[in-house]
């Protein structure tokens, strides 16, 4: 059984790894079941298994995230699908979950998809202490669990410091067949870009913790340098009407949150340079994306970014020139060579091991590897 908030038809990174866990947990064997919020209730078979909507209200200034708020009505659903294992992604409002699962001896896990001490540092009210805040918050969380799962060492890193002897660490994965660098779309590439410009691309929610104004800012700064770049943006939220004033004439095309995953393959495979700049991305699977599909990315050197994209990507501090100098720096690679690199490193992260690892996790004897992860569209296509 999997729960899990704040998922809108426009998220991206939560919802990506939901479905791929849960098509890797259904394909294992096994009989996975999502409830989440929705505007209405709702039950339907897919490829990740049964997923069931509860209505849940919307945050405000979200653009699109709900919540659950009706613990009688989880409470009820959960007593009567008896599930064998929990898994949790939101460590804030279905907390008391673990707790539930805990009084029935079901083994529980809460999956830790952001930071709480980057995010209350960001957001924080003047005055309060965060850290501290955090703490209790990180320490209740892991008392709550069985086990508490972290996607890299950064993200684990709040639980370490306090010496959480439940935390596992384990990676999240990219869809190395759909993402590939055999994607390249010349014809959409010269109609983006036309007369061999520089293609840079960002792939985000656009919230302020995902800093998308630094993309713009970074093309900016390359305008001012004398370097024709193209900027487009994939994405929507709460910031997009400022982020289109702040472009201003400046080459930024504005794509909305691109739900085409072909679409979305062929952007990343035909661009030079993504940009990623949130401060606090756990794992970045819109970054890991990218590079699965043979582009480098430039991230915040503060986040998880770096210990996932390695040598083929730059990181750097939060500042429109960095972010200028580093996909300039990029763009200065060989074309052959900074799209092999960027592969490589994507190779390193696929979903038949990360299913596996949280099936470990879960103390499930992990399903065999099937080997087709890294095959190029192309040939799956005439299998």
């Amino acid at each position: 059984m999997r729960l899990a908030n704040f998922v809108a038809p426009s998220s991206g990174g939560l919802r990506t790894a939901l479905r791929e866990l849960g098509a890797g947990y259904l394909a294992a064997g096994h009989d996975p079941v999502l409830i989440i919020p929705g505007p209405r209730p709702g039950r339907q078979q897919t490829e990740q298994g049964l997923v069931i909507t509860i209505p849940g209200p919307m945050v405000p200034g979200t653009a699109g995230y709900r919540v659950i708020t009706a613990r009688h009505m989880l409470r009820r659903l959960l007593d009567g699908l008896e599930p064998d294992r929990l898994e949790v992604s939101d460590r804030t409002t279905l907390r008391w979950t673990g707790a539930w699962a805990r009084a029935r001896g079901v083994r529980s896990m809460m999956v830790s998809h952001d930071s709480l001490v980057g995010l209350a540092t960001m957001f924080r009210p003047p005055g309060l202490p965060t850290e501290r805040l955090a703490d209790r918050l990180n320490r209740n969380t892991a008392a709550s669990f069985d086990v508490v799962v972290c996607t890299t060492r950064w993200a684990g890193a709040e639980f370490r410091r306090l010496r959480v002897p439940n935390l596992i660490q384990v990676p999240l994965g990219v869809d190395l067949a759909c993402f590939h660098p055999a994607c390249r779309d010349e014809n959409l590439r010269s109609g983006l870009a036309p007369d061999g410009r520089p293609l840079l691309v960002h792939c985000s929610r656009l919230s302020p913790e995902k800093r998308p104004e630094r993309a713009i800012g970074a093309l900016a700064e390359l305008h001012r340098r004398g370097v024709p770049a193209v900027l487009v943006v994939a994405g929507d939220g709460p910031r997009r009407r400022s982020l289109q004033a702040q472009a201003g004439r400046l080459p930024v095309r504005f794509l909305r949150h691109v739900a085409d995953r072909g679409l979305l393959a062929r952007l990343l495979a035909s661009a030079d340079v993504a940009i990623a700049p949130g401060p606090v991305e756990t794992f970045g699977l819109s970054a890991l994306e990218a590079l699965a599909s043979g582009t480098p990315v430039v991230v915040s050197s503060r986040s998880a970014l770096p210990e996932v994209i390695g040598p083929a990507g730059l990181a750097v501090e939060d500042d429109d020139a960095a972010y200028a100098d580093a996909a300039e720096r990029l763009l200065q690679r060989d074309v052959t060579e900074r799209r092999r690199m960027a592969r490589k490193q994507a190779e390193r992260f696929d979903w038949p091991t990360a299913v596996n690892g949280f099936l470990s996790a879960h103390q499930i004897r992990p399903a065999p590897h099937n080997g087709s992860a890294g095959t190029p569209p192309s040939a799956l296509a005439h299998k």
